[in-house]
């Protein structure tokens, strides 16, 4: 298959790009400098140059290929206080996409997120959660889009990733916790620490997009969970053992303020199954777990961002 990926120079779409030419597929990806047409180029993928917002790029991408990977997000927006505009990006893509599309049997492959999906409780693929007032709902709601692409002729999946997907070179939740850490000297956690996050490796992701766009039927939700829940206060532990640093409770009111732009979402209560993929796909992860990663050392090596 010839298949276009959006994100395909970050950090998950660059394993998913390896994981798709291993596999045999053509790929197209989407780069916004010559730094990320390099690297597509270096992996054995074509390249398309444009952003985002290039909606006429985006949906004449689409159209010249067999099937769509969407992984691109504007994540330096979403994390500088602009998530709603980075969202709203995120849905026009998303349309253009259905619009190119519609009516042709074809994949598309959306990455969404899990947090927020069914807090208190373990998640299931079922789920398909309002959020209204959420600081997420219009993600989620996109996800939802995504997934009524079905009734357009589409054959659309949705990915849910774990908002820990992890592996060496990660520099996204887990690497902000470890610079937090650094930064106060201490290694925290919200409450008692009990409030669980789902986890995935970064190969295991790359290998289930791969897995979606071959074979997901139209209209399915997955779930990208390795492991159902990990309590954020083991890694805290983790890190502070591996910083040499105490290790605490923070009070509700000091979350914004230890953790940063983390601070709503930190205390979050949100395990996930991923029974229905493994089924549907026939998707066994095999990487390691989030707590023996980050015992790995990696994480600790250099200076993480926060």
């Amino acid at each position: 298959m010839r298949i276009f990926v959006t994100g395909a120079s970050g950090w998950i779409g660059s394993a998913t790009v390896l994981e798709l030419i291993g596999a045999g597929h053509q790929v197209v990806g989407l780069a916004r400098s010559e730094k990320s047409a390099a690297a597509l180029a270096e992996a054995g993928a074509e390249t398309v140059r444009g952003t985002l917002d290039d909606l006429g790029v985006l949906r004449d991408a689409a159209a010249a290929s067999d099937g769509v990977i969407h992984l691109a997000f504007k994540h330096e927006s979403a994390f500088s206080g602009g998530f709603q505009e980075a969202a709203e990006a995120d849905r026009r893509a998303v349309e253009a996409f259905g619009d190119a599309l519609a009516g042709s049997d074809r994949p598309f492959v959306l990455a969404s997120g899990l947090l927020g999906v069914a807090p208190g409780r373990v998640a299931t693929e079922r789920d398909m959660p309002a959020a209204e007032g959420s600081p997420v709902a219009v993600r989620l709601g996109t996800a939802a889009v995504a997934v009524g692409f079905a009734e357009r002729g589409v054959r659309s999946s949705v990915i849910r990733l774990s908002p820990t997907c992890h592996g060496d070179g990660d520099q996204g939740f887990m690497a902000a916790l470890v610079g937090l850490a650094r930064r106060h000297g201490a290694s925290g956690y919200p409450g008692d620490g009990a409030n669980r996050w789902p986890a995935v490796h970064r190969d295991d992701a790359a290998r289930l997009f791969r897995l979606a766009v071959e074979k997901a039927p139209a209209g399915s939700m997955l779930h990208g969970a390795a492991e159902e829940g990990v309590a954020l206060r083991e890694v805290a532990e983790v890190i502070g053992r591996h910083l040499g640093v105490p290790v605490g409770p923070v009070a509700d009111e000091d979350l914004s303020e230890r953790f940063s732009w983390l601070g709503g979402l930190v205390g979050l209560d949100a395990p996930a199954s991923s029974a229905r993929t493994r089924e549907l796909l026939d998707w066994h992860p095999t990487g390691p777990g989030l707590l023996e990663d980050l015992d790995k050392g990696h994480y600790f090596t250099a200076p993480a961002t926060a």
